[in-house]
């Protein structure tokens, strides 16, 4: 944990108030009217209306009382209307202030106890503008005139479409989403399909839906909760994993249920490559599902979304340049490797994102190790290092609801690929990363859990190496001269006390440098004829002439 002076913490403090609002504090915060209970379960019970782009149902929202306190917050984004809670069948007064929504509860909330309230709730939920990228449903028609909708809300937020308590830091312990449909139209949403109610009619024209109830038996984040509605077919596989079988069940368009069969097969070897490097598959009792939707993709939990055209590389592009990124579909890899690293081990800050985004961009190269080897892998991520701006910092400001820099992406993988170079030991940097999944396992965590456990099972004090890159938006520049045996460096363009080693090969040898914002020399005592940086790690270089 780093302390920072009471200064600058004031600096800080004045800073974010003057960029951000009331409304973004509601949103982005742990207020008191959300830190005293802790969710325990979920039942979201909709009833979807394509032709009217319109959602009613309820939410019940049991939870377990940490301390007493009288005023709970719940979160639902206009237009979408609050229109009764109720607990013990009497009706609560709700404040409304912006998207936070205060009860006022009236009977004596104990610590220990475990109560619930009932939202109910309708209206027409914002449309996406642009999905994922931007919050909100889709609504389309496939190409046989069949209405195919999906949601997508990261960032944005869950309470664009439904009420929940919209903070990442507490994540319901189990959930189940009942979703009402005309008939015709399947919904899919996470976990697995407990039962289907057919032929409830509905509405004043008394129209035949369909109730489809899905169970999540294990925790999860808000955003990770989706309903999926088309025509859908379904096919599934076992998957032989480290914890057993592993359902893996697809639902895609009737129309493209042959392309869907080719160009699924990615996911077991995908399956293979991250259970080694990460350790098992977090969700067995949810299954594993890619569900197919009219957007790119998203890394719902257990219901992976999948929008990719059904061809390799991110919508046919090699992100990285390098060849290597065609030889995989980006959309399974990348949201399938989100399992692990955002619904299995979850920020509780949005400011942290980039232990979702960071990992997982390195796991496409992870991937293309575990298949290809590790100078395919180091190919793709130096490749992507193209796609890097260093405009801000990758953390956000906290408390606000407010993202980094999107060089969480690519930046914070090549960071990620520079550590492992430093550890130098691949077998102890596997049992890193599978250690991450297992001792945060189904937890949410801030920053410095990472960094902490990182630098405690390395051994190596990486402080320095993670301010750099996640709190500066500089990249640190060994300045050097060659001067018949001798070698001068330094870091500059770096924070104070930067002091992150670096491979170079000298001769033909590998050689150790350990630079500092000092200048240094180092004799090799013979004359050096050739001289290279490591090109895995990610920095500058310039080259002082004599």
């Amino acid at each position: 944990m780093r302390l920072l002076s009471v200064s600058l913490l004031l600096l800080l403090s004045v800073s974010v108030q003057a960029q951000f609002t009331k409304a973004d504090s509601l949103r982005g915060s742990i207020t008191p009217e959300r830190s005293w209970w802790d969710l325990t379960y979920y039942h979201l019970d909709i009833e979807v209306d394509p032709e009217t782009r319109f959602i009613k149902g309820s939410n019940t929202v049991q939870y377990e009382v940490l301390e007493p306190y009288q005023r709970l917050q719940i979160d639902l984004q206009a237009p979408l209307k609050i229109t009764s809670v109720t607990q013990h069948d009497r009706k609560l007064e709700v404040v409304k202030e912006g998207s936070a929504h205060f009860i006022k509860l009236i009977h004596p909330q104990q610590k220990g106890q475990v109560n619930e309230i009932v939202i109910t709730y309708e209206g027409n939920p914002r449309v996406s503008p642009n999905p994922p990228w931007s919050g909100g449903l889709t609504w389309q028609k496939d190409s046989n005139d069949k209405h195919f909708i999906a949601t997508s809300c990261q960032g944005d937020g869950a309470s664009l479409w439904w009420p929940n308590k919209d903070h990442m830091y507490d994540e319901v312990d189990s959930m189940l989403i009942s979703v009402t449909v005309p008939d015709g139209l399947m919904n899919v949403s996470n976990g697995r399909l407990r039962k289907v109610d057919r032929g409830v009619r509905r509405g004043s024209n008394n129209t035949i839906n369909n109730t489809w109830h899905w169970f999540v038996s294990n925790p999860i984040n808000n955003y990770g909760v989706n309903i999926n509605i088309g025509d859908y077919v379904e096919f599934n596989e076992v998957y032989k994993g480290e914890k057993g079988d592993l359902d893996c069940v697809y639902y895609v368009l009737r129309d493209n249920l042959d392309k869907a069969k080719e160009q699924f097969k990615q996911v077991g070897p995908m399956m293979k490559a991250f259970e080694h490097w990460f350790g098992p598959y977090p969700f067995y009792e949810d299954s594993y599902k890619l569900v197919e939707v009219p957007y790119l993709g998203m890394e719902h939990q257990s219901s992976v979304t999948y929008g990719n055209d059904y061809g390799n590389g991110y919508r046919g592009t090699d992100l990285s340049g390098s060849g290597w990124g065609l030889k995989f579909d980006f959309i399974i890899i990348h949201e399938s490797g989100h399992e692990w690293f955002a619904n299995n081990i979850t920020n509780k800050d949005i400011a942290d994102m980039w232990i979702h985004e960071s990992f997982t961009a390195y796991s496409e190269n992870l991937y293309l190790d575990y298949l290809y080897g590790k100078e395919a892998s180091a190919d793709y991520v130096i490749g992507t290092r193209q796609r890097i701006q260093n405009n801000s910092p990758i953390i956000g400001p906290y408390g606000v609801n407010k993202s980094g820099s999107g060089d969480m992406y690519y930046k914070g993988a090549n960071m990620l690929h520079t550590i492992r170079q430093i550890i130098d030991n691949d077998e102890l940097w596997r049992n890193i990363l599978r250690g991450l999944n297992e001792t945060f396992f189904h937890q949410t965590v801030d920053t410095d859990q990472i960094e902490s456990y990182v630098s405690n099972k390395s051994g190596i004090d990486f402080s320095k190496v993670f301010d750099q890159y996640l709190r500066d938006k500089r990249i640190p520049k060994l300045q050097y001269t060659v001067d018949d045996n001798k070698v001068g460096f330094q870091w500059i363009n770096s924070i104070e006390g930067f002091d992150m080693p670096v491979y170079v090969d000298i001769n033909g040898k590998k050689v150790v440098l350990k630079p500092t914002t000092q200048h240094q020399v180092l004799d090799l005592g013979r004359k050096i004829e050739t001289f290279s940086i490591d090109r895995n790690f990610y920095i500058e270089d310039e080259l002082i002439k004599k």
